[in-house]
């Protein structure tokens, strides 16, 4: 974890002299008398706190915090000044300044200021590095599929990424929404950002609207502190909101003045709350008939449905199913930390005969069992009751069904085919041409 400070100051006797205090704290010094050399250094070192003259000889040190945020949003910035107003101090702390000090009158903060302000920083910095590992694996790469459908789709998000515009995606559940609404976020110039989602269906409208917008203490009974809601958290960043077409019908007003002025009020307070946000929202329902039929507030969806993508089902992607079947073997597998199995024939023909009207989410479910329940293949057997109802007609699930009978019966008497055929209550002849019709060795 890095611990270098950057001091910006033209005054070199103030500048040497913050430099060997803090020195003597253990920390690393980097020195600049002017903004162009001190963001130079900032591009170029690990650091997590700048102290920043706020009259520099080429710029304004108050507006010199939003360029440092804007490069490195995880370092701090306590602003110093000769002669300190209020005016900018507000300025400063509203631009994303620690704080702002009057230099002289508070020598005796600047230590424990600075412990403070790299303790934050520090934290930021290990969420700033995991964010940049998670973009790592949250990219259109990572989403498994090469049938047209998906392809298209895939091919929507990738353009759509680049800009700031609303997304509206649509599709089935389990169709893997918020796969794409990741992908999106992680491609776009947001990415080192926060990424949030939420559920708009798992909450009440109460609890919904202060996880959203936050709350100020006093607004409700609980509410014995100030509280961010979400989309404060999310500030700069991408707001996922899943099941959008649940959302009750006050909060959807709440939200188009968010989409249309960047502002909302949260509960219990009179000032308004401005963030710099992009939101992808996700539905199953058909949202246009809603927002024709006033279900749906009709302005809040042509907001929100600026560029609208489809996800095709798992039902029109058939030829997805083993690449999805596949990784899900092998990601259950190496949790299991066991072998990876094979899969019969008939267990992958029965994957794609069966109806998934659960879709990815549904299949991801299946082969997880199946990888729990499996010595080291999967057979039929090992799918849920619904596929051997649909299924076991057919004359090869039958086959799939009797070969792995047969090979945990050899299996429970050592190899010993004598013993098997008894067990199996068939004929030792009838073993061996069922040995060799399953090509069983």
């Amino acid at each position: 974890m890095p611990n270098t400070i950057l001091i910006i100051d033209d005054e070199k006797k103030l500048n040497d002299l913050l430099s060997r205090i803090l020195s003597l704290e253990g920390f690393t010094i980097l020195q600049a008398y002017n903004a162009k050399d001190g963001l130079k250094l900032l591009a170029q070192e690990d650091v997590l706190l700048v102290l920043s003259d706020v009259k520099l000889p080429d710029a304004n040190g108050v507006e010199l915090v939003k360029t440092i945020k804007q490069t490195k949003p995880y370092v701090e910035v306590i602003n110093l000044t000769a002669y300190g107003t209020i005016a900018d101090g507000v300025k400063a702390i509203q631009n994303g300044a620690f704080n702002y000090i009057t230099k002289g009158d508070d020598n005796d903060k600047i230590i424990p200021l600075v412990n403070q302000a790299m303790d934050k920083a520090s934290m930021q910095y290990r969420t700033y590095k995991q964010e940049k590992k998670v973009a790592a694996k949250n990219t259109f790469d990572d989403i498994i599929g090469t049938s047209k459908p998906v392809l298209d789709a895939i091919d929507l998000a990738r353009k759509v990424s680049a800009t700031d515009t609303t997304v509206l995606l649509l599709g089935e559940t389990g169709t893997g929404k918020e796969v794409f609404a990741s992908a999106i976020h992680y491609a776009s110039n947001r990415k080192l950002m926060p990424f949030v989602a939420i559920n708009c269906s798992s909450f009440s409208e109460q609890l919904l609207e202060s996880e959203l917008f936050g709350y100020k203490a006093g607004a409700f009974t609980g509410a014995v502190k100030d509280k961010k809601g979400l989309l404060e958290e999310a500030n700069n960043g991408t707001v996922f909101l899943d099941e959008i077409g649940e959302m009750p019908p006050d909060l959807q007003a709440k939200l188009l003045r968010v989409l249309e002025n960047k502002t909302f009020v949260k509960l219990g307070d009179t000032q308004t709350t401005k963030v710099n946000i992009r939101i992808i929202a996700a539905t199953n329902r058909d949202l246009q008939h809603e927002a024709d039929s006033g279900v749906f507030r009709a302005d809040l969806y042509y907001r929100l449905s600026v560029f609208t993508i489809t996800l095709p089902s798992l039902n029109e992607r058939k030829g997805d199913i083993a690449l999805l079947a596949d990784h899900y073997l092998k990601e259950f597998a190496a949790k299991a930390g066991r072998p990876i199995p094979k899969m019969e024939p008939g267990f992958l023909n029965a994957l794609n005969d069966h109806q998934w009207k659960g879709n990815i989410r549904e299949l991801k479910n299946v082969m997880e069992r199946a990888v729990i329940l499996t010595d080291d293949t999967l057979n039929i057997n090992l799918l849920p009751a619904g596929f051997k109802q649909e299924d076991n007609n057919t004359a090869l699930d039958m086959a799939s069904i009797e070969k792995a009978h047969i090979k945990k019966i050899l299996a429970y008497t050592q190899g010993n085919k004598t013993e098997a055929a008894r067990v199996l209550g068939i004929g030792l002849t009838t073993l061996y041409r069922k040995l060799e019709e399953y090509h069983i060795n």
